[in-house]
């Protein structure tokens, strides 16, 4: 049987200019719909899991027509609930070469910020899950969010699903009256797995130093919270806009792991590419016997998204195995 992964965050409705075009170049849009955590899970049905995503949508029309978007990609939306009538947006000026990409958020006051903890049922949502994943977005939207999320966590604790966290956040996000060191720790000390950097370990919890080597800050963050099992990360090398390397690493308690450098010499997009990794990772550690298998899939799943336009990762298990197995010529598949 399919192993299930649920979800939780904004879902919301990205603009860009065609190609690689500059926002004052732009004549129109083109729109997507795309969040960190619904990529994961979508990404997540693109390589044969089930996936639930649990969002606030407007109670209007681009609130349904998000709705069907995640439905094409893979995610069921039972658990999508609607109110209020704005729409988080955001805006991606694609890069290239020496360019970097440019994001511009509007997501005050959406649908999504102001979410409540009575408006969701968690024990009903996470029956039959396998996993549930969260990144530290969702807790500096709003502190509804972060009420909703902790419920969620720990449900999934008494219930017996795993918890991964990719904790990395963003610090002027939090805009609401508390700090992402007062809110995340929390959150945390109830994971399983934890996705992160050692600056992001500096950052929140004060551990270590950001100059620190991945694999001491990931100690450190275990021995601080016990609950943990393993410490994942990613180095990425960024030679351009349209050349990067990407290299998985991990800390599993025991030993520090390594995937070997990938290289991705013509990116097409990169937003979603982190998700992309997690989404590799929960597949990988539900589905391979080892750590080092897990951790592969991760890093090949991560680098093959930056072949794809859009937030989600559309590449199936086999595409992941494929690369994995060192077939980087791209030959047409007949």
């Amino acid at each position: 049987m399919a192993k299930k992964v649920v979800t939780f965050g904004e879902v919301m409705m990205r603009l860009s200019p065609p190609g690689h075009s500059m926002f004052s170049q732009a004549t129109s849009f083109d729109l997507v719909y795309g969040g960190g955590e619904a990529n994961v899970g979508s990404s997540c049905g693109y390589l044969g899991m089930k996936a639930a995503h649990v969002t606030r949508f407007p109670d209007n029309a681009l609130g349904k027509a998000a709705t069907q978007f995640l439905r094409k990609h893979w995610l069921s939306t039972v658990d999508v609930i609607y109110g209020g009538d704005k729409m988080g947006m955001y805006f991606l000026e694609k890069g290239a070469v020496h360019r970097s990409s440019v994001v511009i958020y509007e997501r005050e006051d959406s649908a999504f910020s102001l979410i409540e903890p009575s408006m969701i049922n968690w024990e009903q949502v996470l029956e039959g899950a396998d996993w549930f994943h969260w990144t530290g977005i969702t807790p500096a939207i709003s502190e509804g969010a972060a009420m909703c999320l902790l419920d969620a966590i720990k449900t999934a604790n008494k219930m017996g699903v795993l918890v991964s966290g990719d904790i990395n956040s963003r610090k002027n996000m939090w805009k609401y009256g508390k700090t992402m060191q007062e809110v995340i720790p929390e959150l945390v000390e109830h994971c399983d797995i934890v996705i992160t950097s050692s600056y992001g370990i500096h950052e929140m919890f004060g551990l270590g130093e950001p100059g620190n080597k991945f694999r001491f800050s990931a100690k450190k963050l275990m021995e601080a919270f016990p609950r943990i099992k393993k410490v994942v990360g990613k180095t990425r090398t960024s030679i351009s806009a349209s050349h990067q390397q990407i290299l998985g690493k991990m800390w599993n308690g025991n030993e520090y792991i390594k995937t070997k450098t990938l290289d991705i010499s013509h990116v097409i997009d990169r937003v979603g590419t982190g998700d992309a990794f997690a989404s590799g990772i929960i597949y990988g550690l539900l589905h391979y016997d080892n750590d080092l298998q897990a951790l592969n899939f991760a890093t090949a799943a991560c680098a093959l998204k930056h072949t794809i336009p859009g937030d989600v990762n559309m590449v199936s298990k086999e595409n992941v195995e494929s690369l994995m197995d060192g077939n980087t010529s791209g030959k047409i598949k007949r």
